[in-house]
C-alpha cells in the first residue's frame, strides 16, 4: 500500500483508491470518517476534485446544516414505511418517530466522505455515506454536485 502526505488531503494511502481521515461534526456529534479520493496510483488528482474538497471543507458548517436538513426530510418521508415493514416490536428501535433533526444523531452515523472523479460534464461530485438504523443493508448517502445536495438515498447513489 503506497502512502503520501498530500498538501490538501493530508496523510493518505492507496489501495484501489486513496484514503485518509476527515473530521465531520453532524447532528451535534464530532466524528472521524474515512476520506476516499478517486485518483491514480501516483497520487495525481483532478483540479476539480481538489476544488470540490476545498469548497466542502471551507464551507463545512453550512453544508452540514443543509445535509442534516436533507436527511431529516428524507427520513420524515420514509420512516412510516420502515415501521410498517418491521412491525411494532422493533419499530421504535429501527425507525422511531422523531420531532426534530437533532434526534437523527441517534439513528445515523457518518462513515465516509468520497471525492469522486470529475466526468466530462465537469461536475464536482462528493458523497457522504452513513450507517443508519432503518436500512442496515443499503445504508444512507447524500450526493452533492457542485456544492448542492442533489439526492439522499441508498449508498449506491454515490458508489
Amino acid at each position: 500500500m503506497a502512502g503520501l502526505n498530500h498538501e490538501l488531503f493530508g496523510g493518505i494511502t492507496y489501495d484501489l483508491y486513496w484514503s485518509g481521515k476527515q473530521k465531520v461534526k453532524i447532528f451535534g456529534q464530532e466524528r472521524i470518517v474515512i476520506l476516499s479520493i478517486d485518483g491514480n496510483e501516483e497520487g495525481e488528482f483532478q483540479g476539480a476534485q481538489e476544488e470540490a474538497y476545498i469548497n466542502f471543507v471551507g464551507n463545512m458548517e453550512n453544508m452540514i446544516t443543509k445535509i442534516e436538513d436533507a436527511i431529516f426530510d428524507y427520513y420524515q418521508e420514509s420512516y412510516v414505511e420502515y415501521r410498517d415493514m418491521v412491525g411494532e416490536d422493533v419499530a421504535d428501535k429501527i425507525a422511531p418517530i422523531i420531532e426534530n433533526k437533532e434526534e437523527m444523531g441517534k439513528l445515523v452515523e457518518p462513515t465516509q466522505l468520497i471525492i469522486r472523479r470529475v466526468r466530462k460534464n465537469g461536475i464536482r461530485r462528493i458523497g457522504l455515506l452513513f450507517n443508519c438504523t432503518w436500512e442496515i443493508e443499503h445504508g444512507l448517502a447524500v450526493k452533492i454536485e457542485d456544492e448542492k445536495i442533489v439526492d439522499v438515498g441508498f449508498q449506491d447513489i454515490v458508489l
